[in-house]
């Protein structure tokens, strides 16, 4: 496994912290978040994220024929990329879910069993910086609006890589960075006043709401994101925004 150089600080949304601290935070924030988080996903974005994740998973395109096909969902949650996938897909689709955040994983199997989804989607807890999966194993590795909080992005590109087979599919659902003028502000207004107001309504406290859109503001424009994914080994690496920029679906091909 390739070895990295550490630094001595990292962004937690507009603060630097230890390397060692942020993952600690950052599962304190999805602990928190964890039982209301589909709820207020619809609430900041006004239901997009659904349309949104409906085009990701349309661009991955599960077969929906007899061909076996395995998905890694990573920072999958509460299984809503998962749940898609293997309804989109075949009888031979199956989903494997890794999230770092126990509370988050326990949402997420939850919702498959009421769903009846357990026999096509399986959850365990795993850190996307150094997973527990065999390498060249995967047909697909998906990631939504989950990279940004991992504490080293190359780490995770690089685990991605190492989990998919030749020919594999990589591909990231995550917020980014706005390129119309005027949205741009209003967005920004939008995300610094009524997104922390709502989570603290709905859950009792938006300091993790603070921190989840000052992430985002931190996260690597498009073409910066393109080049990381593309330096740590990927193919045909392509990026297309939605809604003007608020996301945006990265997309690569391990060789």
């Amino acid at each position: 496994m390739t070895e990295f150089k550490t630094d001595h600080d990292v962004a937690f949304g507009f603060r630097r912290v230890g390397e060692e601290e942020k993952q600690g935070l950052v599962n304190e924030v999805f602990s928190k978040v964890a039982e209301r988080y589909d709820q207020m996903n619809d609430l900041m974005s006004a239901g997009l994220h659904r349309l949104w994740k409906d085009d990701f998973v349309a661009g991955l395109n599960p077969p929906r024929g007899i061909q076996a096909f395995h998905l890694l969902d990573v920072a999958g949650g509460t299984g809503d990329i998962a749940f898609r996938v293997a309804r989109a897909g075949g009888p031979n689709v199956r989903v494997t879910v890794a999230d770092i955040s126990p509370e988050m994983v326990g949402e997420g199997r939850k919702r498959a069993t009421s769903e009846g989804l357990l026999d096509k989607c399986s959850f365990s807890v795993g850190n996307a910086e150094k997973l527990a999966f065999p390498d060249r194993y995967f047909d697909a590795y998906t990631i939504a609006f989950g990279i940004r909080n991992v504490t080293h992005i190359d780490r995770a590109l690089a685990e991605a890589y190492r989990v998919l087979k030749p020919g594999g599919h990589f591909m990231c659902l995550e917020f980014s960075h706005v390129d119309i003028p005027l949205l741009d502000r209003i967005y920004d207004a939008y995300s610094f006043t009524v997104i922390p107001a709502v989570g603290k309504v709905v859950t009792g406290d938006g300091h993790p709401y603070r921190y989840l859109v000052e992430s985002i503001r931190t996260f690597p424009k498009q073409d910066e994101f393109k080049a990381m994914i593309e330096a740590a080994g990927f193919a045909k690496v392509s990026y297309r925004n939605l809604t003007g920029g608020v996301v945006a679906i990265h997309s690569g091909w391990r060789i």
